[in-house]
């Protein structure tokens, strides 16, 4: 599944009239960790992505690399292997889930109802559906933000309000759950399930006409859709985000410092050794039987290793913390767009459709592995300014400002 940012959850907002629903958190009340996660795991989801566009290249055993390329082509696929690929979305499923608990539990303290909470969450998930399909349709296939609208439409009413022990429980079946479903049809799978794999993922992208690509987009999100909370990954990620944000910690990182030290030591190299198998496979160092086995192991371990970047943020936002450095400007920049995530998030799709899929200029056909590396990183650096020129002028992202305005219409009318 493509890697993708979530809208922002609110955080700590100003109060509001009893009994009535609190409009989102002015972003200068907003905790630092999880905005600071968003900011730069953008980045990793713009190296994520610009691989699909590398469309005239044949896909080789790692899914949607190409099979060929030299000495740093092959680094930078197998850096993106190892650190980026099916990492950055269960990172984002997690603080996904970390945002709608605190928005909830912001809204339920301000005196809004339960019922009325669950509204507003419910109508929110609904538009976030709707912002997939229309983004799919126009832009990209790989859309996530309806599956974090789907997920949060599944999971928010069956364990909101459970136990921590409840949700502990479902993390573990989950996981198991996970393991077999991920897993097991692959043993039984041959190598050229990746590459058909690849061309379907790719047809979409590979189409000249305009119209065409879209009649082929909107049904193709459709299956990621819902074979993104059938795969369990998402869903397993954000229990774990419920149960991270009723205990805090990323709002206040230094009362869980030794927790969150394990969590990232213990969950990001678990993925880092199953990317490294996973790469030295594709560039040919390894001739291992049962590739798509380790395929799917590569895909199953992004679960451990999403949780664990989360955690590192939260180190790193207290290390930030600590020394006074919250106004330094590489905090302030990839604060500001991790703020601004959904937006920043839709930014990258114009340029992943209109300048490098064959519908547009077509620039993908000329990539390698490298060059596309400096496109991602070109575009997230746009981003990230310009996220950062609408911090200094007090405003919040325009795909922000849609979906709350979406999100509270009803409510504020009330």
């Amino acid at each position: 599944m493509t890697t993708a940012p979530h809208p922002d959850g609110p955080q700590h907002g100003p109060s509001g009239a009893a009994g009535a629903p609190v409009l989102s958190t002015p972003v200068t009340e907003r905790v630092l960790a999880p905005d600071l996660a968003r900011g730069m795991m953008l980045l990793l989801i713009a190296l994520a992505h610009v691989p699909w566009f590398i469309y005239d290249a044949p896909a080789g055993l790692a899914p949607l690399h190409p099979a060929d390329g030299n000495l740093a082509d092959r680094i930078a696929q197998a850096a993106t292997l190892i650190f980026v690929d099916a990492r950055t979305y269960t990172m984002f499923g997690f603080l996904f889930a970390y945002g709608v608990v605190q928005m909830h539990t912001r809204q339920i303290a301000r005196g809004t109802s339960p019922e009325e909470a669950g509204r507003l969450l419910r109508t929110r998930h609904l538009w976030m559906i709707l912002f997939g399909a229309v983004h799919a349709l126009l832009l990209w296939h790989g859309d996530i933000i309806g599956t974090y609208g789907l997920i949060g439409l599944i999971m928010v009413p069956l364990f909101l309000n459970r136990s921590d022990r409840t949700l502990k429980i479902w993390v573990f079946i989950l996981l198991g759950a996970g393991a077999l479903i991920t897993i097991g049809p692959a043993l039984a799978a041959g190598a050229e399930a990746a590459a058909s794999a690849a061309d379907f993922q790719r047809m979409s992208i590979a189409e000249t006409g305009y119209l065409a690509s879209a009649a082929i987009r909107l049904p193709t999100w459709v299956l990621g859709l819902f074979s993104g909370v059938a795969g369990l990954a998402l869903p397993t990620a954000f229990l774990i985000g419920m149960l991270a944000a009723r205990h805090r910690l990323l709002d206040d990182p230094s009362r869980h410092l030794p927790l969150l030290r394990r969590i990232a030591l213990v969950g990001i190299p678990i993925g880092w050794i199953a990317g490294a198998v996973q790469a030295l496979q594709h560039i040919g160092v390894l001739d291992l039987p049962y590739n798509a086995a380790i395929s799917a192991v590569h895909l199953y371990t992004g679960i451990f290793t999403g949780v664990g970047y989360a955690a590192l943020f939260g180190l790193i936002a207290h290390g930030i913390a600590t020394r006074g450095a919250q106004r330094a400007l590489p905090v302030r920049a990839l604060a500001a767009l991790g703020r601004r995530s959904l937006s920043g998030y839709v930014a990258q799709s114009l340029v992943w459709g209109p300048v490098l899929a064959a519908w547009g200029l077509g620039l993908g056909a000329y990539l390698s592995s490298w060059s596309a590396v400096l496109v991602a990183v070109a575009a997230w650096m746009a981003t990230v300014a310009g996220a950062l020129l609408l911090d200094r002028a007090g405003r919040r992202g325009p795909a922000e400002t849609l979906l709350r305005n979406l999100t509270y219409r009803r409510m504020t009318r009330r």
